[in-house]
């Protein structure tokens, strides 16, 4: 596929939302759909070392072009 974009991109990480006893994650719907809405997109995750689920979620979408650099 030639019509693939390559880059370049930007990042944004999300920390998954901890609830009252921050020991249970929260539904981050709300975020992700915001986040989707502004063109990130969910490439990965990051998690604690030893497990205990996931500690960041990592997006990235296509980097806006800055039309001064030539």
């Amino acid at each position: 596929m030639t019509d693939r974009y390559r880059g370049p991109w930007e990042y944004e990480t999300l920390q998954v939302p901890k609830g009252v006893t921050q020991k249970e994650s929260v539904d981050p719907k709300s975020q992700l759909n915001e986040l989707g809405s502004e063109g990130w997109e969910l490439t990965g995750t990051v998690d604690y070392t030893g497990g205990g689920g996931t500690k960041f979620l990592l997006f990235k979408r296509p980097a806006e072009s800055d039309d001064t650099e030539q």
